[in-house]
């Protein structure tokens, strides 16, 4: 086993063809799953280990293993050649060819629905300056051709080439909110308005926030985690506009050199403090958002079961800490992918081995 993807998810989809939550992805070796609305925590787990299940199956009936992972850690099929038989995607193709020389990405999005779009544009001047700290809980891309980057996530980096990748701005009002979206496709930066691709948006397709900054989880636990992390944080952001509280004035670039340092060091180095432009650990900037976060877990109801994946996440790793170890502990690439595969079929996420001199 060589570990590199192939393209077999349009035969997993068609054996799959009865489960609507299973969809063709951008590129023939990438498959989407979706779950449908949850009320909680509980039945977001129950999806995912449903739908991880299923694809498992299907895999092994087309020959081959599932890996949530934000890049492929080996080879892939050439992008250009690998691009699902689909009218969207081929016109993607055709308007940013250039932007197909790399590896495709698997990022996890988290849908909080809104009562309304334009409370979702006051949720998304709240919740901007947070981005960071879900990206560097959510790195799991540490690999790519068969090579540590150097990257926690190594995904963000390949994903920012995107014209509209890129954190949200501050809007007003939807008024301003969709002058932007306009002005993004009229100048080409996007083909319609489900191409702008800000990490965090209005869906264009639903009545939700959408926050799309993160990788796939490696195991449903970091997905879990993830969304009561960014379900608590709406939570949050929708009583302080309720409360008359301005959205803080946090420059768009320290945004993204923020969301670049979480993408390099995950959990494990320094971050940037968005309010203040200090360099701060991390772990800290973690620490941060939990505290942050607490009014708004009490709100939804997710307190005891994001403090206890938070634990496992400051004890076990990120998934990009997890793949490292794995690949340290693997004597071939095939035995890589498989532990890769076990990881991403499981429901709860190992804890690391940490010796004294990692405290």
């Amino acid at each position: 086993m060589t570990g590199s993807a192939i393209s077999g998810a349009p035969e997993m989809v068609r054996l799959l063809t009865d489960e609507p939550a299973v969809t063709p992805e951008f590129l023939r070796y990438q498959v989407e799953t979706a779950t449908p609305v949850c009320a909680g925590l509980g039945e977001v787990r129950a999806e995912l280990d449903r739908l991880r299940r299923l694809l498992v199956g299907a895999a092994d009936q087309v020959g081959c293993l599932v890996v949530a992972v934000g890049v492929p850690p080996f080879d892939a099929p050439p992008a250009l050649s690998a691009v699902a038989d689909l009218p969207r995607y081929r016109e993607l193709v055709d308007r940013f060819p250039t932007l197909l020389s790399s590896p495709g990405t698997c990022g996890c999005h988290v849908h909080v629905g809104m009562p309304s779009r334009e409370l979702g544009v006051q949720v998304l001047s709240r919740i901007r300056p947070w981005l960071p700290q879900l990206l560097a809980v959510s790195a799991n891309s540490p690999f790519a051709l068969g090579r540590d980057t150097g990257w926690a996530s190594w995904r963000h980096p390949v994903w920012s080439r995107w014209p509209t990748a890129r954190p949200p701005e501050i809007w007003a009002d939807t008024t301003h909110y969709d002058a932007a979206v306009r002005h993004l496709v009229d100048k080409g930066a996007a083909a319609d308005p489900r191409g702008v691709y800000w990490h965090a948006r209005l869906s264009p397709r639903y009545p939700t926030v959408e926050v799309r900054v993160a990788d796939v989880g490696l195991s449903v636990d970091d997905a879990v985690l993830l969304a009561g992390l960014v379900r608590a944080l709406v939570a949050i952001a929708v009583e302080e506009f309720r409360e008359g509280r301005s959205a803080p004035a946090v420059p768009t670039a320290r945004i993204a050199a923020a969301l670049s340092a979480a993408a390099r060091h995950g959990l494990g180095g320094p971050g940037i403090d968005v309010r203040s432009g200090e360099v701060v650990a991390q772990r800290q900037l973690f620490q941060d958002l939990l505290e942050h976060l607490r009014p708004g877990l009490d709100i939804t109801g997710d307190t005891e079961e994001v403090e206890r994946l938070a634990s496992g996440l400051v004890l076990g790793g990120s998934g990009a800490d997890r793949q490292r170890q794995m690949r340290a502990a693997s004597a071939t690439a095939g035995e890589f992918v498989v532990a890769l595969a076990a990881a991403t079929a499981a429901s709860r996420a190992p804890e690391l081995t940490v010796d004294g001199n990692d405290r």
